[in-house]
């Protein structure tokens, strides 16, 4: 009996040890795996803080060379301290691969607070800018107004964009002081297109000299004021969030109202062909001689501001918008329905990118590829626009589509902004551009032939010879009901 009872607690003990021997064995591994990370992590942080030196000494160069007290100076100070947030980023890294000794230090909770107060605040001023620009750039089309039925819907687009802005201003005047007062103040001062102050986002500074620039705006521009606005309603900054929220119902109308107008100008280009046997859609000749837009040119116009307007999403690639993201500032489009832990730690999203000379999709960080993904967002959304467009048509039986550029085509900004790219996506010489840019661009006549068309007609139920009525009337009412009561 004593001899079972040794063997049996031998056999326990043995087993015993051999499962601490795993668990020690799989431990190992682990923290070899672990080193190998650190080693990798130490070599880029050592690298990445080559570049950040560079860019710390120029951006204190550049703050020598202007104003002391401009804006300019500010932002040279907002650069630096960006760039001093990814030195410390580095130094953690270092740290961590053992390459330097960890300096735990007391941390300036007021310094986190304010770095956080001044990402929103830039946040809410780069917003807030957009929607009074758009109303200057579309102050004057009421005189060349279509029809009564598009001067009404104008008139409502202008007035909830200036609605927009006062919540913008409201916010930063109650919750950020006297900065936000001083962003306030100058936000009111820009204006669209001046050579001094203009709006601080290139697309806003854009001329809107004609209504289907107005019916492109509202339907491209204007859907990335919905992005933005969807990516700030999930703000942990609760005051913005139920700002943004209501400001997405009435951007509705305004895509609605962009996306109809130009489904109507196709539509009535497609009844002028159809009615004296046009079936070439690049006999632009003919169609204009009936006083209608031919298809190319409405083409053309799409190629301008959807390129345009992908620049208002910024680099691809953007450390700014990881920070805003980190801090809970401001989230993806619909970000509670994204399926994932909504940290992107160890995530990668694919981002297209200039390899060698040819346009790549290369894996990057999900969360420095924050804008990226937006930016698909939109993308896909304007491709459901273009379907409803090409349906129209397709009811015609016309062999002719309309089609999105390239995302690379005519870029400003990020990625593609050094290359010249077709609206095909093939990368080209700057001259050859030049040489061929007429084809999806319009060019001056082309402009000047929209001009020319642009009379006011203020008969109820009647519409210019360039647009088509609408399918129905707004809230119901009669084809010739009239929405806006003209003084004699």
């Amino acid at each position: 009996t004593d001899l079972l009872a040794r063997s049996i607690r031998y056999s326990v003990e043995r087993m015993r040890l051999e499962e601490e021997r795993g668990v020690l064995e799989q431990q190992l591994r682990q923290a070899q795996r672990m080193e190998v990370v650190g080693q990798l992590a130490g070599g880029i942080a050592h690298d990445f803080n080559n570049l950040l030196t560079a860019i710390l000494g120029y951006s204190q160069m550049g703050a020598t060379l202007v104003d002391p007290e401009g804006r300019s100076a500010t932002h040279f100070k907002e650069i630096n301290k960006v760039a001093q947030r990814a030195s410390d980023l580095t130094r953690q890294l270092l740290a961590f691969s053992r390459s330097q000794i960890t300096d735990l230090k007391v941390v300036n909770l007021n310094e986190l607070i304010l770095n956080t107060h001044t990402m929103l605040r830039r946040l809410i001023v780069i917003q807030g800018d957009t929607e009074p620009a758009s109303v200057e750039q579309q102050r004057f089309l009421g005189q060349t107004a279509p029809s009564l039925y598009d001067m009404r819907n104008l008139f409502q687009v202008n007035v909830e964009e200036g609605r927009h802005l006062w919540a913008m201003v409201y916010l930063l005047q109650k919750y950020f002081g006297r900065d936000g007062r001083e962003e306030a103040e100058d936000l009111l001062k820009r204006t669209s297109g001046d050579a001094d102050k203009p709006r601080i986002l290139g697309a806003f500074n854009e001329a809107t000299p004609d209504w289907l620039s107005f019916f492109m705006f509202t339907t491209f521009t204007d859907r990335d004021g919905k992005m933005q606005l969807e990516s700030l309603a999930t703000s942990g900054f609760d005051p913005l969030a139920r700002t943004t929220r209501f400001m997405l119902t009435e951007e509705g109308h305004h895509m609605f109202v962009g996306r109809t107008g130009v489904e109507r100008v196709i539509q009535k280009t497609c009844d002028v062909m159809n009615e004296h046997g046009i079936t070439d859609p690049a006999d632009k000749e003919a169609v204009r001689k009936h006083g209608a837009i031919d298809l190319a040119t409405i083409q053309r116009k799409i190629n301008f501001h959807y390129s345009v307007t992908l620049d208002l999403f910024g680099a691809e690639i953007s450390t700014n918008a990881a920070n805003s993201f980190n801090a809970g500032l401001k989230g993806r489009f619909r970000e509670p329905k994204i399926d994932d832990d909504h940290q992107l730690e160890n995530d990668t999203y694919p981002v297209s990118k200039v390899v060698d000379g040819k346009i790549q999709i290369v894996d990057t960080p999900a969360l420095s590829s924050i804008n990226a993904r937006l930016c698909d967002d939109y993308m896909d959304d304007c491709e459901k626009v273009m379907k409803r467009w090409n349906r129209v048509l397709q009811t015609h039986d016309l062999d002719y589509s309309m089609s999105l550029p390239h995302r690379a085509f005519r870029r400003a900004v990020g990625e593609f902004s050094d290359v010249y790219v077709t609206v095909a996506g093939e990368i080209v010489s700057e001259t050859e551009w030049n040489e061929r840019k007429d084809e999806w661009l319009a060019c001056d006549a082309d402009l000047g032939y929209i001009l020319s068309l642009m009379q006011s007609e203020t008969s109820p139920g009647k519409y210019a010879s360039w647009i088509a009525a609408p399918r129905a009337g707004i809230n119901g009412q009669a084809g010739d009901f009239e929405y806006v009561k003209l003084a004699a």
